[in-house]
């Protein structure tokens, strides 16, 4: 199953240095802006092809 970037999220953004709670990497995009609760965001690590939760600033 292929996932697509955000359009509204640019190279070197935001979401540029949300690291992948599984493996570490840089290499996240995300999945969906809004979370379960208004300070959360859904991501996906594009190297070990997890789903997390991050904190939204």
């Amino acid at each position: 199953m292929g996932r697509r970037a955000d359009p509204s999220v640019e190279a070197g953004g935001e979401d540029a240095a949300v690291a992948c709670p599984y493996c570490g990497s840089t290499e996240t995009e995300r999945d969906h802006p809004k979370g379960p609760s208004l300070c959360r965001s859904m991501h996906y690590c594009t190297a070990c092809d997890q789903p997390f939760e991050a904190m939204r600033d």
